[in-house]
């Protein structure tokens, strides 16, 4: 029991902070409650890391609080295991945390009980239809989506056969699922950590041609980054402007739809404008394209235009 309590008496204050950052009146003793019943209820189990098995549903947590969710849905990471994974019940938990807490527990553990063994694409799309009819609450599908996400950031603990299988569920169902709601920079990551997996050749000679490229070419996002703030200043545009190289996967994939090496690929990097207003989206625009030529057929308007995901 000692170690349960260096737990709760350490690591849930660092999570209050985070989740109190964004939320001043989050349930602080909610949150300590569902912590220690966790970790009670996971003593005595382990990853296959070697770590404390509880471990997992705080780095769940802490995932969801980075996202600035709300106490339900930070103690249901606490807890998302403990319905399927131990004693617990449904009873139990519905009694100690609550009917919306139990439910979005159950929810978890439905998802996580589906056989996704299918990987063709057809029944990769049923599945993630599944997912949503499932899911009556959408934190139950941000729950999975941490979950999964913190399983393939440390993924290299498994054996090598069962990390072929989580990637490729991971690049079929779950990826597109984060892209879906919305989520590109964890579709993104998601894609990444399987890519690692399923092609590791591919992905390290992306990453060589990248740092073979910063050498012959020095930080080419600092100094785009810094010519566009130029552009917008002197056209009188408040904006914040962020640069940023493209993922290894997105890299390779597009390398293999188009046929195009390496070196003929344009769009490597991505720079992302943010004014303060509409009006002034378009007005960003037009400067950018006064001083860079758009590319023929690449432009798109999600603003008169949006896309479903929002």
């Amino acid at each position: 029991m000692n170690h349960v309590a260096t737990l709760v008496t350490g690591d849930v204050e660092e999570l209050i902070a985070l989740v109190r950052s964004y939320n001043p009146r989050s349930n602080a003793d909610l949150i300590r409650s569902a912590y220690a019943y966790g970790a009670r209820m996971h003593e005595g189990q382990f990853r296959h890391s070697g770590e404390p098995y509880f471990t997992h549903p705080l780095e769940v947590a802490h995932i969801l609080a980075g996202m600035r969710l709300d106490d339900a849905t930070i103690v249901t990471a606490l807890l998302h295991d403990t319905i399927e994974d131990t004693k617990s019940t449904f009873t139990e938990v519905e009694q100690t945390f609550g009917r919306e807490i139990a439910e979005l527990v159950d929810g978890v553990t439905k998802l996580t009980n589906l056989q996704l063994s299918s990987t063709e694409s057809k029944q990769a799309e049923n599945f993630r239809k599944l997912f949503f009819a499932i899911s009556r609450d959408m934190r139950v599908i941000l729950v999975k989506l941490a979950d999964r996400l913190h399983n393939m950031r440390t993924i290299r603990a498994m054996r090598p056969e069962k990390q072929a299988q989580k990637a490729r569920e991971t690049m079929d169902i779950y990826a597109p699922l984060a892209g879906r709601m919305g989520m590109q920079w964890m579709r993104e990551e998601l894609e990444d950590l399987a890519f690692q997996v399923l092609n590791p050749e591919a992905r390290t000679s992306i990453m060589r041609r990248f740092v073979s490229l910063r050498q012959a070419t020095g930080d080419v996002i600092e100094k785009i980054t810094g010519d566009i703030r130029e552009e917008l200043t002197r056209a009188g545009i408040e904006a914040e402007v962020f640069g940023r190289a493209k993922k290894p996967y997105s890299i390779w994939r597009k390398m293999q739809e188009k046929e195009l090496s390496f070196s003929r690929r344009s769009d490597i990097y991505g720079f992302r404008i943010v004014p303060g207003n509409e009006a002034d989206c378009y007005r960003a625009l037009g400067a950018i394209h006064q001083r860079w030529r758009a590319v023929p057929g690449r432009f798109k308007d999600y603003i008169s235009q949006p896309k479903s995901n929002g």
